[in-house]
């Protein structure tokens, strides 16, 4: 398990390593050919590689290229609740924020599914606050194999569980887990989880490989960058993404780098751990050049004018005309994909990029890349079992 070999003193030591590199050894780790070393990653990290910036951004772009082609895949989240058993004090789901607690029931669940299914999406990442009734009332292996017919590409992000509790949902035809860190920093982590079970520190870091036993055939990681600094954040996370490489090696690994966002409870993260748009720039070309086969996930927590500036550098995956809020879909306008209610008291963060998934699908074409709606049918893996 990762926790097992997670060591906060060797990231610290790897995070002043970037801080004090030179440009001669960024320009050797760039000349470099072959797999880099977490310390090469960090000197691309540090406050003088962005003398090189626009170097790294082509060479990402054209690693990104050689691997996944000229495609962005397209997802939407759908989120089923927001209650939730945590106090987290960055969240809106937090419970202890006084915000309307909503479950939609399976049938609204699908109607919303059908909804994103007629803007051209195939791929849907299924979200619920922290809340362990769900999997234990059967509720959410009943959302996958209602939806999975409309929705191809299944993917969760909810409580972490134990190994044996996901596999019925592995069962039921969900191909993903994704769950972020947070943060990688232990006492940040201590400071901002109060309550509940995700106070537990490795315990939720070593999840992915939970979830790689039960069977999933994909994973996502990721921190929330603006909670403590975010190059500890980002080694962290290369340093994990590389463990799941080397222990999880048949699934398919994601990474997301989403930065906070206002939510319900008036959290207001410290300025000094605020990641500029360069340096999250900076830190997605580097991961490309440390993971050149791990997928990059950019979501609508981010401006649009970035958003179409990072197509072409190493991003893989955009989510597009999203709601984080329980039922949100129901109000949406489908000619215009624009929420027709003024409020959102229930929704986890607010977005930044709220165009429609036309709209985004027609800019990615205008960079010259695909937007891709479907990369993955349940038949493969029926077929494949058949064959065995």
């Amino acid at each position: 398990m990762f926790s097992d070999h997670f060591s906060a003193e060797t990231l610290h030591q790897l995070n002043e390593s970037s801080r004090k590199a030179t440009i001669e050894q960024v320009d050797a780790v760039l000349r470099r050919q072959g797999p880099r070393s977490l310390e090469e990653f960090a000197w691309l990290l540090s406050p003088v590689a962005t003398q090189r910036l626009e170097m790294m951004a082509q060479m990402a772009q054209r690693v990104t290229q050689r691997n996944f082609g000229k495609t962005i895949r397209l997802f939407a989240p759908l989120y089923l609740s927001n209650e939730c058993i945590n106090i987290c004090k960055y969240c809106g789901f937090s419970r202890n924020n006084p915000i309307p607690r909503i479950t939609i029931p399976v049938e609204q669940v699908v109607e919303e599914t059908q909804k994103l299914a007629r803007q051209g999406f195939r791929s849907l990442l299924i979200v619920a606050g922290e809340h362990p009734k769900y999997v234990s009332n059967g509720y959410v292996e009943e959302v996958i194999q209602r939806c999975l017919p409309i929705m191809p590409s299944l993917a969760l992000e909810l409580g972490p569980l134990e190994t044996e509790p996901y596999k019925p949902l592995v069962r039921a035809g969900c191909e993903s887990l994704i769950v972020y860190q947070e943060t990688y920093h232990p006492e940040t982590y201590k400071e901002l989880h109060t309550a509940g079970p995700k106070k537990h520190f490795k315990w939720r870091m070593d999840t992915p490989e939970r979830a790689y036993q039960a069977g999933f055939r994909r994973l996502g990681i990721g921190a929330l960058f603006g909670l403590h600094d975010w190059r500890f954040e980002a080694l962290a996370v290369a340093a994990h993404a590389r463990h799941l490489h080397t222990h999880c090696w048949k699934a398919q690994l994601s990474i997301s780098v989403p930065r906070m966002r206002p939510a319900a409870g008036g959290f207001q993260p410290d300025l000094k751990y605020q990641m500029s748009d360069t340096q999250l720039v900076q830190t997605i070309a580097a991961m490309r050049l440390l993971l050149p086969h791990a997928g990059v996930v950019l979501s609508t927590r981010e401006h649009p004018s970035l958003r179409n500036n990072m197509v072409q550098l190493g991003v893989t995956h955009m989510s597009a005309g999203a709601s984080t809020e329980p039922g949100g879909y129901s109000s949406f306008d489908e000619s215009q994909w624009v929420q027709t209610k003024d409020s959102q008291e229930g929704e986890q963060f607010h977005i930044a990029d709220e165009r429609s998934p036309k709209v985004i699908a027609d800019m990615i074409r205008s960079k010259g890349y695909e937007p891709v709606w479907k990369d993955f049918d349940q038949s493969l893996v029926t077929a494949a079992q058949g064959v065995a």
